[in-house]
């Protein structure tokens, strides 16, 4: 094997190795929501949506970044940012709870939740950039098109693998969410989360990585991104997604949760971790297939099948259940858990579909991707506001109106009409 390959090779495991903390970090939203929601009933959705409103304002500097700053060194500024907000979410448990600042629908909110907010943040700013630099790099270094789609599923695949542990280790902490759970509960899985980030500096710095921007003259952009109107319609398919993504299993988790039977959150915890189980399952076959079959097909069978699947669980009685560890579990819970089969191939397909003939434009559409996925924030929340007025199940209708529209991206707002624009 020749030194390019040797450094090609490195490079695909640094960035699947990236790719799979993503989501150890971003998974902390649901079931740390379950904890703060029990003193704070509003609040279970803000940590995710502090966590993704930090993508709106990181999205588009985080792609300078990488013009600038080459994805190496963006990988490690990313990293030592997640260090400090996962030290900031430990912190909450251990001041402020005692210092109240105001109150929100009548209730008093302490120092220690807004901590943990910002601890949300900061680590949103972390994997916004961990984001930017992992997908282009992955499609880049698979050649783009399916192959380059395949080799985003690999890494996908082991970003399923730490999404699983997140909830399941969650729940196995608190068990079930009581007046006197709290972060303190929970901070081996920070202690967990800053080792990582603290051994992945060590080693990407030590490593080489391509640099197919760095030292380069930038290049002029006659236009933007969005000229394309494949990316275009791609970007707000990726919205979309982030929210199908992340809404699915939170608020199945919660809909385990409130069924307030003892160990009802750890119960929560495993259900919504077959979702992941799934999602990697699915990641791993698509990294199989996307050599021969194409992404837009495998867009579009999954998202139809998605939206069948919550169907199912939207019409299925509650009275239809399977004994889980001694206690009555709606079936319905298990169809929608099935979904992370579909979902799992979406973020790589938008992506590899969304940048297909873009050339020199491909890492400004990335910066432009990573700001709409606010979406994981904005629209699981709108899902928890249908959810408190007419219950968890229903507010799925939201998932698949979304669902609709990655079927129709899929279908027909993927192709590149706009092949006239130069991109050398």
């Amino acid at each position: 094997m020749t030194s390019t390959n040797n450094t090609k090779v490195i490079a695909i495991i640094t960035m699947c190795f990236i790719f799979a903390m993503i989501s150890f970090v971003t998974n902390m939203g649901a079931p740390f929501g379950n904890i703060w929601g029990f003193t704070y009933p509003f609040a279970k959705a803000w940590g995710n949506l502090m966590n993704f409103a930090a993508y709106l304002f990181m999205g588009i500097p985080a792609g300078k970044m990488l013009i600038k700053y080459g994805y190496k060194k963006t990988a490690l500024i990313a990293l030592a940012v997640g260090l400090i907000g996962l030290a900031l979410q430990y912190l909450s448990s251990i001041a402020g709870d005692a210092t109240y600042v105001f109150a929100y629908q009548e209730i008093p909110v302490a120092l220690n939740l807004i901590i943990y907010l910002l601890g949300a943040f900061v680590c949103g700013f972390c994997v916004c950039m961990l984001n930017t630099v992992v997908n282009p790099m992955l499609n880049l270094l698979g050649g783009g098109g399916n192959k380059g789609n395949q080799l985003i599923q690999v890494g996908g695949t082991l970003n399923s693998l730490t999404a699983t542990l997140t909830p399941s280790l969650t729940g196995i902490l608190v068990g079930t969410v009581t007046a006197e759970t709290s972060m303190s509960n929970v901070a081996p899985l920070l202690f967990i989360g800053m080792a990582v980030f603290a051994i992945s500096f060590v080693i990407i710095s030590r490593v080489t990585i391509p640099e197919p921007t760095l030292g380069k003259e930038q290049p002029q952009y006659e236009h933007s991104p969005l000229a394309f109107r494949h990316t275009l319609l791609g970007v707000i398919a990726i919205f979309f997604y982030v929210g199908i993504e992340i809404g699915i299993p939170m608020h199945l988790q919660f809909y385990v949760t409130d069924l307030g039977f003892e160990g009802s959150a750890a119960i929560g915890g495993v259900i919504a971790g077959i979702y992941w189980i799934l999602m990697m399952v699915g990641r791993a076959t698509s990294s199989v297939i996307s050599g021969k079959v194409s992404t837009s097909l495998q867009m579009i069978v999954v998202s139809s099948v998605a939206i069948a699947l919550l169907l199912i669980a939207i019409f299925m009685p509650e009275s239809n259940t399977v004994v889980y560890d001694g206690h009555d579990i709606p079936v319905k819970a298990f169809f929608i858990a099935a979904c992370g089969l579909c979902t799992s191939i979406m973020w790589g397909g938008i992506f590899n579909l969304s940048v297909e003939g873009l050339g020199k434009y491909t890492e400004a559409a990335s910066g432009i991707f990573m700001t709409m996925v606010v979406g994981g924030g904005i629209m699981p929340l709108i899902q928890q506001s249908i959810a408190s007025s007419t219950g968890n199940i229903t507010s799925y209708w939201l998932v698949i109106a979304m669902l609709a529209y990655i079927l129709f991206y899929a279908t027909v707002g993927c192709k590149n009409v706009n092949k006239d624009i130069n991109v050398d």
